[in-house]
């Protein structure tokens, strides 16, 4: 990674401040936070200005380093392969009081937040997110566009597929597999492999009907 390139944060809401506050903190300097609308009138957050993200328009990508703070799981994802597709590199963030160990490794555009933890012989995919004091144990596999939410464990061996949520506080037990795709809530204690597209809450997890997926994972794909 060139230290000359300009450095962009795509998005301009919560997720993006968290990752402008650690930047602005490791004393990286940021060209701008770009949003898919144009500000109203001239805005800016603590002092790095809001922009339309058309300013990439025309760029040479070679110039740029972009970082994802769109937190919205898909939206997130269609980020990622938008600019990655034109060429768009994306900067691996880890925040200064997270612990990532070097036996240990992060995917491009990963996120590795305050006080998260990534053991050894853990590997944490593309685009995806280990959020606020957050814990992947030893060994696990963490795919891409994949977030873990703040405070989430996963204990040792745990295999999360890609685009997978699991929820705040949520803990998943050693060997235990979370398929492509589902979706943990916060606070489930998940006991046995989870199935690709699956939504399941409670302690022991279980699967939840439709009725329940609206009343029990409620903001799920926020960042």
């Amino acid at each position: 990674m060139s230290s000359e390139r300009t450095l962009y944060i795509i998005g301009a809401g919560g997720h993006a401040r968290v990752l402008l506050d650690i930047l602005l903190a490791g004393r990286k300097p940021v060209a701008g936070l770009l949003d898919i609308a144009a500000p109203a009138e001239e805005a800016s957050l603590w002092g790095v200005p809001v922009l339309h993200e058309d300013i990439l328009r025309g760029a040479e990508p070679e110039g740029i380093l972009l970082v994802n703070g769109v937190g919205l799981a898909r939206a997130r994802e269609a980020v990622f392969r938008k600019f990655h597709a034109r060429s768009f590199a994306f900067m691996t963030l880890v925040a200064p009081s997270a612990e990532v160990s070097s036996r240990s490794s992060l995917g491009e555009g990963a996120q590795v937040l305050h006080g998260a933890i990534v053991q050894a012989g853990s590997s944490v995919g593309r685009n995806s997110i280990v959020n606020t004091g957050a814990s992947v144990d030893h060994d696990c596999t963490v795919g891409e566009s994949v977030h873990i939410a703040p405070g989430a464990v996963l204990c040792g061996g745990v295999r999360v597929g890609d685009r997978a949520f699991v929820g705040a506080s949520a803990t998943v037990i050693p060997g235990v597999s979370i398929g492509e795709g589902a979706v943990v809530g916060a606070g489930a204690v998940v006991l046995a492999d989870v199935l690709p597209g699956c939504s399941v809450a409670g302690v022991p997890a279980r699967p939840l009907s439709r009725d329940e997926k609206d009343s029990a994972l409620p903001g799920k794909e926020m960042g």
